[in-house]
This record gives C-alpha cells, structure tokens and sequence, in this order.
C-alpha cells in the first residue's frame, strides 16, 4: 500500500457507546425502550466503550450454546430430512428480520427487538410443541411447561449470561399464552413477528410436503394477502405497522388480523392437528417421556450437558432432556431403548 493509499485519521469516526445512546434519545419514539434507561442486569457489569447494553445482550446470544443447537430443533416437521424444512434458527432468524423492519419503522429500539427475537427459542425441547405436552405431566400442580419459561431459565440459569431485564421480559412473555404480557413495546413486536414468520413458512413447508395444495387455501385470505409468499409476509408488516400508528400500541390493523385468524384456524385443522401429524406427535412425546422416566430412574445415566448437580434430580432431568436437540434425542433413545426391542 502506497503512502496515498493509507488511510487517514478522517477516514473513520469513532462512535462510543454514549454517542450511540444520544443517538436512540434523538431518533426513537417516545414509547420506545432507551439502552441507558434498562432496568440492568441481576449483577452489575461496567459499562461496554462501545456498545450499548442491548448490543452486548444481542451478542451474547448469538454466541450461546443454546443458540447453535437451534439448527437441528425442529419447528414443525420432525427431525427433517429435507434441505429447505425450516428449523427452529430458520425460524429464529426470519422472526428476527421481521421484527427488525417493524421495529424500525415505529421507531422502537431495533437492538433489543433484535436481541429478545434471537433468543425467543432457545428454551424449546426437541420436538416443537410436542415436546412441551411431553414435559408438562412432570410439573407440579396445574403448570404447563413453556418453552418461553425454560428460555429464561437458560439464560439464568444453565448457561448465565447476565442478560438485561428487558430482552428477558421479551423473552418470557414472546408467547401469546404468558400473562402479563411484554413490558415494552419492541417486546409486544416478538409476538406478532414470531406468529407472521411460522404461519407463513409452516405453509410454505406443507405445501413443500405435499400436505397442503395452494387452492386449498380459504379465499377470504388470499382476497386479503395475495398470491402465498413474500407478499404474506409484507401485507402482514404492514398491518402491524398501520394499526400500531393508529392505536398509539404495537397491535395489528382490523381487517390484517382477522384475516391472520383465520388462517391460522385454517392451519390448525389442516396441518397442524392433521391424523398423520398426530400420529408423529404421540411418538415425540413417548420418546420424550421414555428418555425422562428412564434417567429419573438411572441419574448416572444421564449426559453431563445442561446438568446442574446441585438441582433436584426432576429439574435435572427435565433440563437436559429439554436442551436436547431432535437428532439428539432420538440417538439416545435408540440407544438405550432399541437393543431391548430387537432382543
């Protein structure tokens, strides 16, 4: 490199953690959650020089054990085969492009809506859903197991990061089941963006499967989203961010929500409770409560991984069947299980 090729000191500028936290008061909505205004985290850390409290909490979950074995959790389809079947990171990255542009648009904090979308999943068994039903008969009383509990419990837990109050509020309350609800606005942003991302490729995937043909699709949704794919995908962006600007919260407008019911009842009936997925779904949840009866019964059987020895042996258990991946799990269960089958 040349003398007139090097760089000079005006060729960057250097933009501080304080600059950045100027910039969120200058630019963001009133309603949205300032980086310098968090409630902190259970243990105080010095401030980073260069990124802001949210950035640090985004970057740590990118980095998380939990976060990779995102790649071979299943979101609908078990164990899939199939180059293009999206997965629970698909997932987890399609919500968090979603919820980005909305956050964006409304002028909330793009980098907590960012960090609580990355770490939305983390805390789902093997399995999908189907995993939860498998867990629950293990809790006490009427508690139903909730992978958005169990993420938290990963992040506070089994593999602490010392994450900030608000992207574990998100975190917590990213499912339309938990009450109270999120805390922020940009948390209120995970529950609709999640819901867009796996109703529209969970079509995309049945179509892909076969399970689903496109004129089976109710007229009444296409009158409203079009021909199925990215355009899906915008009209319903654009039904969060015109019904959010108009009722002053994050919600979605009328006639975009109602038709976003619909399809999802549709879904429901056609692809997720279909006889051949519930016929998948009751051999994810033996195998599951195989794996959990059996290390409740041989604690020194059970992997290292995920396992907090100083727990109860139930919360031990649960733990590190729940961090298991779906190829994983199933492994395992071959494992200790086939050999007595095939004597």
């Amino acid at each position: 490199m040349t003398d007139s090729q090097q760089p000079t000191s005006s060729s960057f500028h250097r933009i501080t953690r304080e600059d950045r936290e100027r910039l969120e008061d200058q630019l963001l909505a009133p309603a949205a959650t300032r980086s310098a205004a968090s409630k902190g985290r259970a243990e105080t850390e010095p401030d980073d020089d260069f990124r802001t409290a949210f950035e640090r909490d985004r970057d740590r979950i990118l980095h998380s054990k939990a976060f990779r074995r995102l790649k071979h959790k299943t979101q609908v389809f078990i164990n899939p085969e199939g180059d293009h079947v999206v997965t629970r990171l698909t997932h987890t990255l399609q919500v968090t492009q979603i919820g980005r542009a909305l956050a964006r648009a409304l002028g909330l904090n793009e980098v907590l809506t960012e960090a609580i979308c990355l770490g939305h999943e983390v805390g789902h068994p093997p399995f999908g859903h189907n995993g939860e039903t498998a867990l629950t008969p293990y809790l006490d009383g009427d508690e139903e197991w909730l992978h958005s509990a169990q993420g938290v419990r990963v992040f506070e837990l089994l593999e602490p990061l010392n994450l900030t109050w608000e992207v574990l509020d998100g975190i917590r309350a990213h499912t339309w089941k938990v009450t109270p609800g999120p805390s922020t606005p940009e948390g209120w942003i995970i529950r609709f963006a999640d819901r867009i991302a796996y109703l529209v490729h969970d079509m995309e995937d049945a179509i892909r499967a076969g399970v689903l043909q496109l004129d089976q699709l109710p007229e009444s949704v296409l009158a409203v989203f079009g021909e199925p794919g990215r355009q899906w995908v915008d009209t319903m962006i654009h039904g969060v961010i015109e019904g959010s600007l108009a009722s002053g919260k994050v919600t979605m407008e009328p006639r975009t929500l109602e038709a976003m019911g619909e399809f999802r009842k549709f879904m429901f009936q056609s692809v997720y409770l279909r006889p051949e997925a519930q016929d998948q779904a009751d051999r994810a949840v033996r195998i599951l409560r195989d794996l959990v009866d059996y290390y409740l019964e041989n604690p020194e059987k059970m992997p290292e991984s995920y396992r907090l020895r100083h727990l109860p042996i139930k919360e031990q258990v649960l733990d590190v069947v729940a961090g298991m991946t779906d190829r994983y799990a199933l492994r395992v269960h071959d494992d200790i299980f086939r050999p007595d089958c095939l004597a």
